[in-house]
């Protein structure tokens, strides 16, 4: 799943895709390099990112939607957004997959909404907001913890009639250093859902503290622990660099044949 982030303060690739030539080369390079989705958010969900507004948010997303799937019609487009509304218009025009970042958490009307649009959805864990969640994550035990509470939702999601999940752990979403590696050591646990398992940890704080670097220099970090994920029972890696996660995925096949 490679990232299209069309805002300005994202964490790594914030203002990067400023015009359509550029979202549509971005694009066509993810495409090219291997990608199954193209991941589309027009909110930044960093730790203690801006809030913006419904409005802004769908003049963002919409027409950079509407260009790619015109461009690229076979595209599986994903929207990346906690708003229902935003979510249903997304899918109107042509996006195929949600990607929500709250888990139903921060618009009570998106479980019915993905019921209504029988989309496949993407339910990922966050203790707390982007503005809040780093403060201080607490947890007795984060595996456990974790999958009850995405264990919960998806017994709701089916009990609705949806059925085509795919559950996001929420690595860097209020968890610590520690947390992320103990879910990352721990993530065949999370096949116990029956769904599959998508990680999100591309160029993320849980590299850079480690190797005392910064996103623009994590790529080869962000490798390793694509790698550590693919052995660990990851289905999708989301990431800003489509080539080298398409070149994980196939080494790590290969070393599972033999």
């Amino acid at each position: 799943m490679g990232i299209l982030n069309l805002t300005p303060d994202s964490f790594f690739d914030g203002g990067k895709l400023k015009t359509d030539d550029e979202l549509l080369k971005q694009a066509a390079q993810f495409l090219t390099d291997g990608a199954t989705f193209l991941d589309i958010g027009g909110v930044s969900t960093k730790p203690g990112a801006a809030e913006l507004n419904e409005e802004e948010e769908l003049k963002r997303v919409i027409p950079a939607i509407e260009k790619i799937i015109k461009e690229f019609p076979e595209a599986l487009v994903s929207i990346d957004t906690f708003r229902a509304e935003v979510a249903k218009q997304a899918i109107n025009s042509g996006a195929c997959l949600i990607n929500d970042i709250s888990g139903g958490e921060f618009d009570e009307l998106m479980f019915a909404t993905v019921r209504e649009l029988q989309a496949p959805y993407i339910l990922m864990h966050i203790q707390g907001t982007p503005q809040t969640m780093q403060l201080n994550p607490t947890y007795k035990d984060v595996v456990g913890e974790v999958i009850l509470k995405l264990s919960q939702k998806v017994e709701k999601l089916r009990y609705l009639g949806i059925n085509d999940l795919i559950i996001d752990p929420g690595f860097g979403f209020g968890k610590t250093v520690e947390h992320n590696y103990e879910l990352l050591k721990n993530l065949r646990e999370f096949q116990f859902l029956n769904t599959p398992v998508l990680v999100g940890i591309s160029r993320k704080s849980m590299i850079n503290k480690v190797l005392n670097t910064k996103p623009e220099n994590a790529l080869n970090g962000t490798t390793v622990v694509n790698t550590l994920a693919l052995l660990n029972g990851a289905s999708i890696l989301r990431v800003h660099d489509v080539k080298e996660a398409i070149e994980a995925v196939k080494i790590v096949a290969q070393y599972q044949k033999v």
